[in-house]
């Protein structure tokens, strides 16, 4: 079981643009770098606002030279430092991922950014240049590809147990946005300025998209969408129905919702190949179910029989005992860091951990959701 390590050497020093007063992910992030003890937040640029920037960071007891109101001032001085931050976790809204990831890249500090990408397609693909030309790593952190169930269906499909993939059904529904919420979640996430075109296919549908792409293998290579905003005045949707097509012939149906009552992270995995087929649930995390054609179906547990030795070190604790959304954050996490000391050492390890061409795919998959619904859910080519 995962733990803390203490062979690992000195916890890496991190910092943090945004996570601050009242910001939800941000205190997930911090939870996942803590987890297995290879971090040590150091810095942060909390909040846009300077007020609430330092009052932010006196709580987490960063010291007050380390506690910046901007990410530029951040980046520059960190930098500069002795003993200055070596990776950045961004956890802004969408359309500040872009420029606070570039400000620390072309200085060589690593990068760990929350999804989507951006929040424009040609942000990422300036972000994708960035990274190309930096010395220095970038995760994205799809935070379900570190279910330990999650990389087992992976695995399933990649060992040929599935055959020949032919349908990929994924579905992520929520209700938080059934009515107009004021709130700061709520508000960013619907406002096209910060969140980008897409609302739900931004937020939740790049998880069901990357989610499916994951676990298959496979590159989408056109789709079709009807997307809605059903809320009166919403400016992004909140609803979209996607059929998929997938290189080799597989089709998909991906949707995704804020508006279905009863869903609070309903997000459904379904995928099926010539041999057999499984299917997961994010709400009961810990269970995979396999059934081959012809047999009687199975389900694989999370640290119990069936369960992959190369997939073993993502789980944490004993079989049986919940586990799941932050425990999936801090996979990622603590592959990031080995794949930092790594990186520091001059080696290069592989992980699982999705990257910048993952970012790129997400906000290729909302813009071209957005165009296909603009065409009467015409089929958009993915390339």
């Amino acid at each position: 079981m995962a733990n803390e390590d203490s062979t690992f050497p000195r916890p890496i020093r991190l910092g943090m643009v945004g996570g601050g007063k009242d910001a939800f992910i941000g205190a997930v992030h911090r939870i996942a770098a803590r987890l297995d003890g290879r971090y040590e937040l150091v810095a942060g640029a909390l909040s846009s606002t300077p007020g609430k920037a330092l009052e932010s960071g006196r709580v987490l007891g960063l010291k007050e030279d380390r506690i910046y109101g901007s990410f530029e001032a951040m980046a520059k001085r960190e930098a500069r430092l002795k003993d200055g931050i070596e990776a950045v976790a961004i956890v802004t809204p969408n359309h500040v991922h872009y420029p606070a990831a570039k400000a620390f890249l072309k200085r060589g500090v690593h990068v760990i950014c929350d999804k989507p990408l951006t929040s424009t397609l040609a942000d990422a693909r300036k972000l994708a240049k960035a990274v190309e030309t930096s010395e220095a790593l970038f995760f994205l952190t799809h935070n379900y590809t570190g279910y330990p169930m999650v990389r087992q269906a992976r695995e399933l499909v990649r060992n040929g147990d599935l055959g020949t993939i032919r349908v990929i059904q994924v579905e992520y529904p929520q209700d938080w946005l059934t009515v107009e919420q004021h709130n700061k979640q709520a508000e960013w996430r619907t406002d096209p300025a910060r969140s980008g075109a897409g609302g739900s296919t931004g937020d939740i549908g790049t998880h069901a998209y990357n989610l499916a792409c994951f676990v298959s293998g496979l590159a989408c290579e056109c789709l079709a969408a009807d997307v809605q905003s059903f809320v009166p005045g919403r400016l992004v949707d909140d609803n979209a129905h996607v059929m998929l097509r997938f290189e080799g012939g597989a089709r998909g149906m991906l949707w995704c919702s804020q508006v279905a009552p009863g869903n609070e992270n309903n997000l459904r995995l379904r995928v099926y190949g010539d041999k057999g087929g499984l299917e997961w649930h994010q709400e009961n995390p810990n269970y995979l179910h396999v059934t081959k054609f012809g047999q009687p179906a199975h389900v694989v547990t999370r640290g119990g029989a069936g369960m992959s030795e190369e997939i073993a070190p993502a789980t944490r604790v004993p079989p049986g005992h919940p586990e799941g959304y932050l425990e999936g954050f801090a996979n990622l996490y603590r592959e990031a860091a080995d794949a930092i000391r790594a990186h520091q050492e001059g080696r290069t390890i592989s992980t699982l951990i999705p990257g910048i061409s993952d970012g790129v795919e997400g906000v290729k998959f909302v813009d071209a959701c957005v165009r296909s619904s603009h065409k009467n859910s015409a089929w958009v080519s993915m390339k």
